[in-house]
């Protein structure tokens, strides 16, 4: 069985290579015929071991592509073309998921582009919110509030960044209402930003209920992916927004809390807090 893993290993790292060198976006039954195996087979080794169909994997090394062109200043016409965009309708259509802006914004660096954020307090120390046009991007915990927008700043740059108004407190009082109070919800839509994969991640992370748990091997094999738990956890790991996307709800497999990005303690609050609730609506139901 190890030996077979080590063959499917290799066989997928050498398909990821020739998916990356090639022009455009090779067909399955091309990569298949290239592995001796069928499309079916070949589909479901490389999903496993990467967290991705060959389709996305290629668009994801497209997105690479594209941005690294952009960053070096070729002209968006050329870096489009470079990248394997075999239309301009196609680019343009996906520009602002693969860039998180329009490729005019990437270009000038992101320069044109407004972060709202503020800096509330919570019962887990300091939280700041920050929000682009399409919503929330940035839910941040910490003990140092200086510290939270130093990392606001690292992650968007060239973003101009505005203190907030009046309306936007709301937002804020919204997430600190989650914090404290799991089941409300949260009303506000997310500009979520990641690849292929943390999205598909990212994405079941928010099916899971308040009040449960999975470990990082049950949610491979929920996104399935179940050879892939390493790049999930790197891709909680990566979460930019702390309890709308509940990446605390994660632990190893003997249920044992792992490391979480704003800190152990504060992830066993959490869970705590949820345990908690789940268990008093449960003792009302009854």
């Amino acid at each position: 069985m190890t030996a077979m893993r080590d063959i499917d290993t290799d066989m997928v790292v050498a398909l990821c290579r020739h998916i990356e060198r090639a022009e455009a976006s090779p067909r399955l039954d091309d990569l298949a015929a290239l592995a001796g195996i069928s499309a079916s087979r070949l589909l479901r080794v490389f999903k496993a071991h990467t967290g991705l169909t060959p389709r996305a994997y290629a668009a994801a090394q497209r997105a690479r592509r594209v941005r690294e062109q952009l960053a070096g200043g070729a002209p968006v016409t050329q870096a489009m073309y470079g990248a394997g965009y075999s239309s301009s309708g196609r680019f343009y259509e996906e520009s602002t998921a693969v860039l998180g802006m329009t490729p005019t914004e990437f270009k000038a660096g992101g320069a044109q582009s407004e972060i709202r954020f503020a800096v509330g307090q919570c019962s887990l120390g300091a939280v700041l919110v920050a929000a682009s046009a399409r919503g929330v991007c940035a839910i941040l915990l910490g003990d140092d509030p200086d510290a939270l927008v130093r990392d606001l700043q690292d992650r968007f740059k060239t973003a101009r960044l505005i203190g907030a108004d009046d309306a936007f407190e709301q937002w804020v009082a919204q997430v600190v209402g989650l914090i404290e109070s799991p089941r409300v919800g949260l009303a506000l839509p997310l500009d979520i930003q990641g690849t292929a994969f943390q999205q598909r991640v990212w994405q079941a992370l928010r099916g899971i209920p308040a009040g449960q748990t999975v470990s990082y091997t049950e949610l491979a094999q929920r996104i399935g992916s179940p050879g892939a738990v390493r790049a999930v956890a790197g891709a909680c790991a990566a979460n930019p927004l702390a309890v709308a996307i509940p990446c605390h709800r994660v632990v190893r497999h003997d249920g044992a809390l792992s490391g979480y990005r704003w800190g152990v303690e504060r992830k066993r609050v959490l869970l705590c807090r949820e345990a908690e609730e789940s268990a008093k609506v449960a003792g009302q139901e009854v």
